[in-house]
């Protein structure tokens, strides 16, 4: 039976946040949308198992979470991204006006983060979730959400620090890099 109205058209609300995620995780246009394609086939495919009562925003990241998950298990990879893949990453993060220094900055250093540190700190500093919410898409203790986006912008912090020096001496005008994060 196909799913009501109703809740496809929250599906299709939920699509720009969805894709977003999917960009931060596979660092690909391609691919995120084809993890946005799978994640949405496996929402409708499963559309009774939606509680209504939760934020379809967050199973969907769940939805997306594991099939992703899934894909990295299937092709037997640890690593999420081989550093020949680093593209335009950032697309899924607010803008940060027309800097392309800084966001290229940005790119590398989070593309340095481990899928895990990277999912977490996406899911609260980008998708503004709460860290109770990203636990339960991330299915891991809050605690460990805390842990992550902590050692996620300590990492940053550091691999951007150690760009800033050179980076800045080419642009007076540089915002703190610190700030951003």
């Amino acid at each position: 039976m196909n799913a009501p109205p109703a809740f496809r058209q929250q599906l299709l609300a939920a699509i720009p946040r969805l894709r977003r995620y999917a960009r931060s995780l596979v660092f690909d246009a391609q691919n995120a949308d084809d993890l946005v394609q799978s994640a949405l086939e496996r929402a409708l495919d499963h559309w009774r198992q939606f509680d209504p009562r939760r934020d379809i925003v967050l199973w969907l990241l769940s939805i997306a979470h594991n099939a992703h998950l899934d894909t990295l298990r299937r092709n037997r990879r640890l690593d999420v991204l081989p550093p020949e893949r680093v593209t335009a990453a950032l697309d899924a993060l607010r803008p940060l006006g027309g800097d392309a220094g800084l966001r290229l900055d940005l790119n590398a250093a989070l593309n340095r983060l481990t899928f895990e540190q990277r999912s977490a700190l996406v899911l609260v500093l980008v998708e503004q979730l709460t860290y109770a919410e990203a636990a339960d898409v991330l299915q891991v203790p809050a605690g460990t959400v805390m842990s992550r986006v902590s050692r996620a912008r300590v990492a940053m912090r550091e691999w951007l620090d150690g760009n800033a020096a050179t980076v800045s001496a080419h642009s007076g005008n540089r915002p703190d890099l610190r700030r951003v994060i």
